[in-house]
């Protein structure tokens, strides 16, 4: 199943993707439904309850609250979620480049909130940065909440996934020796294009994930590559903190960055940058 946000008549609507096409969650529910996070918090009896009634809706031509992707704006899926948690160092590719050890334990930092950006919006370069680069990494959504979570049931706690863009002023994160604000501007954090419900993409680390800019291959992996798993994260993150419904965790990024190549490629102005992930689709934007 997979759930978007998209902008209708200047109001934010949460979405059920079938197909082509996408049904207004608001009727559906019988009451205004401008963010996912109530969706997540449904039990599966009723989710699945909800599909198949978007089902029968986008099944009727012409049924009302029933519009065609493509003549919808998309939103992030989470605008503004409490955390976003972003995972260091966690492929084993990325960590080779980077001419890094793999970390005995994840390295973590954070991105504000202020920094999402909705699929197919421009990416900011800041005027304090010239090394503005690029991240793919597949972002996991926690549906229900806990702390001090097993491992062994940590899936429980994933809503689903979606891609997410983990932009990085590097030359700020040199001069900061810390991520936040390199992290962090405006525009750092594109998200989406939808939610995958975790039902129909049981396995995380299996998934081929890719990065283009202007059409060219730059990161090309799988996220069998990822050191720390999906449930060891979800479960080493609730020691310490309380996991709450719609909080991001972005798992980490591949090899192909372009502070590691040779010469380094950054973002520039008219730039188009498209990041793939197997099962759940692209995520596409410019650069301004």
């Amino acid at each position: 199943m997979i759930l978007c946000r998209f902008v209708e008549a200047g109001r934010p609507r949460a979405g059920i993707v079938i197909g082509d096409r996408v049904a207004d969650a608001e009727p559906l529910l019988g009451a205004p439904a401008p963010r996912l996070e109530p969706l997540l918090a449904l039990d599966g009896t009723r989710l699945r309850a909800l599909r198949a009634a978007a089902a029968d809706l986008g099944s009727r031509a012409g049924a009302r609250g029933v519009y065609r992707l493509d003549q919808v704006t998309l939103a992030p899926p989470i605008e503004r979620p409490g955390k976003i948690i972003c995972v260091g160092l966690n492929y084993r590719d990325h960590a080779l480049e980077q001419g890094s050890e793999p970390p005995a334990a994840p390295m973590i930092f954070a991105k504000y909130v202020t920094a999402i950006l909705a699929p197919g919006a421009a990416i900011r370069l800041p005027a304090d940065s010239a090394e503005v680069d690029y991240e793919a990494e597949l972002c996991v959504v926690i549906g229900k909440g806990g702390y001090r979570i097993p491992e062994a049931s940590a899936f429980d706690h994933v809503a689903g996934y979606t891609i997410i863009n983990d932009v990085t002023a590097r030359d700020m994160q040199r001069a900061d020796k810390q991520f936040t604000r390199g992290k962090s501007c405006d525009t750092f954090a594109p998200l989406g294009p939808w939610l995958i419900l975790r039902e129909a993409l049981p396995d995380p680390h299996r998934l081929a994930i890719s990065l283009t800019l202007n059409g060219r291959t730059m990161q090309s992996s799988n996220t069998s590559q990822l050191i720390f798993g999906v449930p060891y994260l979800v479960s080493y993150l609730s020691r310490t903190m309380t996991l709450e419904t719609g909080d991001l965790i972005a798992t980490g990024t591949p090899g192909g960055v372009g502070a590691a190549r040779k010469p380094p490629v950054f973002l520039k102005r008219g730039d188009a940058v498209a990041i793939t992930i197997e099962g759940i689709g692209t995520l596409a934007n410019r650069v301004e």
